[in-house]
Order: structure tokens, then C-alpha cells, then sequence
């Protein structure tokens, strides 16, 4: 029997659905690799936030292995190809709400079907009954909640910098 497939982008087509049903505007945190295609110009440490709301992009596409979808930029239509394992987060910008998730590079365009991008990194610690490629929330002490790593969380607005993320319950 093969390896299920990841939890991920089904958790990542709800939370889009849930921000749109709602009226808020989802964005998605992406850790850019070489098999990440968006402008480079806007990546900022290795990462990028994209606004993927339905006025923001046109055929948006989260598929197992791909978000992919077309975007302006500076009044520049681009397309985006973003490996579904790359993502770290999705949310709503008006409240924070979503999820995050372990962002890890994606490998080769020509093993990707073969599905090791959905399974855990080498040597990276999974919770027993957590699904692969969810992590828990970084700042939690270990031992102070026994909260899943699927927890619905959301951003802290006053953090400067890098947002940061904390469990909502």
C-alpha cells in the first residue's frame, strides 16, 4: 500500500474556503527554494507573504503538489508555482486566523510525483498521532499544552519584524 498522501493542502483548501466564506483575505507564508516561482524581488530572508484572495489572483489553483495561480505585481501580471510543501502558513490578514505548518524544500521537479515532499524531512521530530508536515507552534513550551499540531492559530499584529504565531483556543 503506497504512503497516504499529506494532510497539507486539504488543510490549506479550508482555511482558503473559511477566509473567503468569511469575507477576510487569505494570505499564505511561503519559504522559497529554487523550485519556488514567484518575484524574487519581493522575497525578504527567504520567505514571502502572498495575498491569495480571489481580487488578488486569477485561476488560483491549490493542488497536492502546487499552488498555482496568477498574480499582479506592480501592475505586472506573474505566474506562481509554489510547492504545497513550502508553505508554512496560511491565515486571514484581518485577524490572523489559520494555520501554520513545517515548511520544508521541495525536491526535483521530476521526483516530486514519487511523493517524499509530503513526508518529513530527515531527522525532523514528528508528535505521536500529528500528521506529517504539520509541526506544533514555535513558543510553546514543550509540556504546557497537549494541543495537536493542526491547532488553529493566529498572528500576533503587534510583533515587528517576522510574524510570529500563537495558539488560539
Amino acid at each position: 500500500m503506497s504512503e497516504p498522501i499529506s494532510t497539507k493542502p486539504y488543510l490549506m483548501r479550508a482555511i482558503y474556503e473559511w477566509c473567503v466564506d468569511n469575507g477576510y483575505t487569505p494570505y499564505v507564508s511561503v519559504m522559497v527554494d529554487a523550485n519556488t516561482r514567484v518575484p524574487m524581488e519581493y522575497v525578504r530572508d527567504g520567505e514571502i507573504v502572498l495575498n491569495v484572495g480571489p481580487l488578488a489572483t486569477n485561476r488560483l489553483h491549490i493542488g497536492n503538489d502546487m499552488v498555482e495561480c496568477t498574480a499582479r505585481f506592480s501592475g505586472v501580471a506573474r505566474e506562481l508555482l509554489i510547492p504545497v510543501c513550502t508553505v508554512s502558513a496560511i491565515y486571514a490578514r484581518e485577524n490572523g486566523q489559520g494555520m501554520s505548518f513545517e515548511a520544508q524544500p521541495s525536491v526535483a521537479s521530476d521526483s516530486a510525483a514519487s511523493g517524499p515532499a509530503s513526508s518529513p524531512a530527515v531527522g525532523a521530530a514528528v508528535s505521536p498521532g500529528a500528521s506529517p508536515g504539520l509541526s506544533p507552534v514555535a513558543g510553546v513550551a514543550p509540556g504546557a499544552s497537549s494541543a495537536p499540531a493542526s491547532s488553529v492559530v493566529a498572528l500576533d499584529p503587534a510583533a515587528t519584524g517576522k510574524p510570529s504565531l500563537r495558539i488560539v483556543k
